[in-house]
């Protein structure tokens, strides 16, 4: 199983494909989609669009993991990132993907064992599962990672049920 997972921003947004075939994790690639501050906000939702359109093209995942919107303090944020979010479920479903939703909580579950686990427990864990020497700088990356990480797990639960 080929699965895309996505960490949404509107300024960043990580993305990790990984394929998941008989319990082992492969790292196919990881990046994040950014945009600068000083575009229109419109012009940076259109960027995202078509950069994960362009993604998933080449990439062809069978599912797409999505981290799920947790509370923020600024509204505002917060509103801009479900906008975000927004964009990110349209192209997966224009582009015919199955698209899957987690919590914060769900995913340091899955990848942890553990749903309070810190970011640096998490980011060690991505790291051992994956097999990779280090990880993207960026949180927003290793983010994606634990993402579709745990879609890999829930997906494989589901399955013997």
């Amino acid at each position: 199983m080929r699965i895309l997972g996505v960490d949404p921003g509107f300024a960043i947004t990580g993305y990790s494909v990984i394929d998941y075939i008989g319990n082992k994790f492969h790292l196919i690639t990881s990046g994040a989609i950014t945009t600068p501050a000083n575009t229109s906000f419109p012009l940076r939702l259109e960027k995202l669009f078509d950069d994960l359109t362009q993604i998933i093209t080449d990439y062809q995942p069978d599912a797409i993991s999505v981290e799920e919107l947790f509370f923020n303090n600024n509204a505002k944020t917060a509103i801009n990132v479900a906008q975000a979010r927004g964009v990110i479920l349209v192209a997966a479903r224009k582009m015919q993907i199955d698209t899957f939703e987690y919590t914060p909580l769900q995913i340091k579950q899955a990848v942890v064992g553990y749903g309070r686990a810190d970011k640096i427990q998490v980011q060690k864990m991505v790291k051992t599962i994956l097999g990779v020497d280090k990880l993207p700088k960026l949180d927003d990356t290793t983010d994606s990672m634990a993402a579709a990480i745990c879609h890999a797990h829930s997906a494989k639960f589901s399955q013997k049920l």
